[in-house]
């Protein structure tokens, strides 16, 4: 590959990260001042938001709408709930094993501070309002993630039983689905002044947090993202499509992981991931019901810091992090808290609260692992979006099989 091409391929991430990293270098170097920059960052994650609840409505409807085949559809959604599971249950293993050899509560001086902590929620309650809401109003919020898809696979379904791409109605969506996907390649023009605008004002306010007590949880925890990403998304890709899926994964995923790392949104990132997918080679009918429900619900860098959270909680009130049904019942609370964080910048909070009333510790701990799932939650965000891109690829192969990547090279659907 000449220099050229190496350039073509690689010129945006660069041009991104440089943004990211003058952002940071001006947050440190201003501190409070460097507030100026909010509005700038502000607008690019507003014009990111305001496209992501029709492109999620219209990718899906589509999507689903476009399917003859029913069966292919039953088989994509079946691979997709297989592939999060699984993929959660590495991470929890990883974080299991982490957390018993470091503990990230160990020789702490934290003092707690006070809290009002909210009555938890009913389970039925919580089920009823993740997947429905009780107006059509409702479905234009980006908070609703869960409800927006539910309603845009019953449209796709209702769409494939009226005729299907050829109805006036699938041509419409079709059309739709270009034209959204070519405002976000429009909005993804300003993402390195966005993006580095709002990790400016981010590092200026809260940079002094990244020091101190809360070191040691910092220290276990980026390491072990890291090594999740060394290690397991090079094991998943290469599952997903050989050698070659290491090779496209690679090439592709640094703006997915950029980009949520910056905004520390899965929804946001969901306009670049869709681009990646594309590039990578994963067919849109996949990637167009996969990315979306994975940006609420596929959440290893969520089940990592969760767990970690747990444990350091268990530290700081000196409980024994062991046995397995406390190792049981933490998994099961960081996938559930995972599942409500809506993929929004700060709807961790609303996780963290979860894991508080359901392990019964006392208010006080709220604003402990608060303070922690800041400080985490960009590592966490960027493994959750990027590994939304590597589960697409899982997806297909369990769809299409093992030569699925091969075969649209041959027939020359793909870039090299």
């Amino acid at each position: 590959m000449d220099k050229k091409k190496i350039w073509d391929s690689y010129r945006f991430p660069l041009i991104l990260l440089g943004g990211i990293i003058i952002g940071a270098v001006l947050g440190l170097v201003m501190g409070e001042r460097a507030s100026v920059f909010e509005p700038l960052g502000q607008i690019f994650l507003n014009l990111m938001f305001t496209i992501v609840v029709p492109m999620v409505f219209v990718s899906i409807t589509t999507a689903v709408g476009n399917m003859v085949n029913m069966k292919r559809l039953g088989k994509i959604l079946g691979s997709l709930v297989l592939t999060f599971i699984v993929t959660g249950m590495f991470a929890a293993a990883l974080v299991l094993v982490v957390v018993n050899v470091w503990p990230p509560a160990a020789n702490t001086t934290i003092s707690m501070g006070a809290a009002e902590m909210e009555s938890a929620a009913d389970i039925s309650d919580m089920i009823v309002g993740s997947l429905t809401v009780n107006d059509f109003s409702g479905l234009m919020s980006r908070s609703n993630m869960l409800p927006i898809i539910v309603f845009a696979i019953m449209s796709g379904l209702a769409v494939a039983a009226c005729g299907g791409q050829e109805s006036a109605a699938g041509k419409l969506l079709n059309n739709l689905n270009d034209i959204i996907m070519k405002m976000v390649d429009m909005i993804m023009k300003l993402a390195p002044i966005g993006l580095g605008a709002y990790f400016a004002n981010l590092v200026g306010e809260f940079g002094p947090q990244l020091i101190g007590d809360y070191g040691r949880t910092m220290l276990i925890y980026y390491p072990m993202c890291a090594v999740y990403v060394v290690v397991f998304f090079p094991m998943y890709s290469y599952f997903a499509a050989g050698k070659l899926g290491i090779s496209r994964m690679l090439k592709h995923i640094f703006n997915p992981a950029v980009t949520a790392f910056a905004t520390q949104s899965s929804v946001a990132t969901l306009p670049v991931n869709m681009e990646a997918c594309k590039k990578i080679g994963v067919p849109e009918d996949i990637s167009n019901i996969v990315l979306p429900m994975g940006a609420t619900m596929h959440m290893d860098g969520s089940v990592l810091s969760s767990i970690t959270k747990i444990a350091f909680l268990f530290g700081i009130f000196q409980m024994p992090f062991t046995g397995v049904d406390t190792y049981a019942m933490a998994i099961v609370v960081s996938i559930l808290s995972a599942f409500v964080l809506s993929g929004a910048p700060g709807g961790g909070l609303v996780g963290e609260m979860l894991i508080v009333s359901l392990f019964g510790f006392p208010a006080e701990a709220f604003p402990l692992i608060a303070t922690i799932g800041f400080l985490v939650d960009p590592a966490a965000t960027c493994l959750n979006a990027s590994g939304d891109t590597i589960a697409s690829m899982i997806i297909t192969r369990l769809v299409e099989g093992k030569g699925w990547l091969e075969k649209r090279l041959a027939a020359g659907e793909l870039e090299n």
